[in-house]
């Protein structure tokens, strides 16, 4: 028995080792710079000073509202994310024509790199050659829209460019678990008269919701980390820095600032908040599982 133990220590010690160097070591590390000064006055002297930079930072009004944005744009992305995804799966499900072939080009958003779809998105907003104000002038004869020149227009393209690249995650996620619902359970209901919208309600929705709540606590953590379309689409937060989430804007406070210190706490309450929710959303569908 003891030589069974020591030989699976061994065996996970590698990768121990790499989440403690890559994962552990780096949190604690950021822990430390968040109780200190360090930025670029002080990147050689700097020295502990407690909690005031968490003090900065629950002290500082343009924090709280990027916080109300990056939830706004978290429970869209999501939102749009699971309806989109798990509406493509009941549809692929079923005997559609074609459908292993819909299966492969709705996957694709998914398999291409966040960087190539941001920046071809950026470039689908463009001004004046951008595919999306081509056909908004030539097809509905509007004028053109300044969409990366306006808060609430790049605010909306990181949207849309987002919604693109998260629904295919959550449409393999709802078609696993359509899988393993028996087809019983529709014959029953189509005997009983049940139409295709009770069928959804009382048996599809219900079964899929143990599938989709790690999903969903895992979209959200995905989505209000995503620094990547926010950056690269709205140019680093354009215009004038309206375009930031939480996670842009420290992003921004260590590298374009160098206020690493306060970007270290800022990060530490980004971290909490998403620990917070988590536990409190398995949590509370634990309990509507079990009732």
């Amino acid at each position: 028995m003891n030589k069974e133990r020591n030989f699976a220590m061994w065996m996970v010690m590698p990768a121990a080792i790499v989440v403690g160097l890559v994962v552990v070591w780096p949190f604690i590390y950021n822990v430390f710079i968040s109780l200190s000064n360090m930025s670029l006055l002080h990147i050689h002297d700097w020295k502990f000073v407690g909690l005031k930079q968490y003090q900065k930072v629950f002290s500082d009004t343009a924090f709280y509202v990027v916080m109300g944005k990056t939830f706004v744009w978290t429970i869209i992305n999501v939102t749009f994310h699971v309806t989109i995804g798990v509406a493509l799966a009941v549809i692929l499900h079923e005997n559609v024509p074609g459908k292993r072939l819909f299966r492969t080009l709705l996957i694709l958003p998914w398999a291409i790199p966040p960087v190539v779809t941001a920046l071809t998105w950026r470039g689908l907003f463009h001004y004046e050659y951008g595919a999306v104000n081509l056909i908004w002038t030539k097809v509905f004869e509007q004028t053109p829209i300044q969409w990366l020149n306006d808060p609430v227009g790049t605010f909306a393209a990181c949207v849309v460019t987002n919604v693109w690249l998260g629904f295919p995650f959550m449409m393999v996620v709802a078609l696993g678990g359509l899988q393993s619902i028996p087809r019983e359970l529709y014959e029953a209901a189509m005997i009983d008269g049940a139409s295709a919208w009770q069928r959804f309600k009382t048996i599809t929705l219900p079964m899929l919701v143990p599938v989709l709540t790690p999903a969903i606590v895992l979209g959200f953590v995905w989505t209000f980390n995503k620094v990547d379309i926010i950056w690269l689409v709205s140019n680093g937060g354009e215009p004038a820095d309206k375009t930031h989430i939480l996670v842009s804007f420290v992003y921004r406070a260590a590298f374009n600032l160098y206020r690493y210190g306060y970007a270290a706490a800022g990060s530490i309450v980004i971290f909490a908040l998403l620990v917070i929710f988590s536990v409190v959303f398995m949590r509370r569908a634990k309990m509507k599982m079990a009732d």
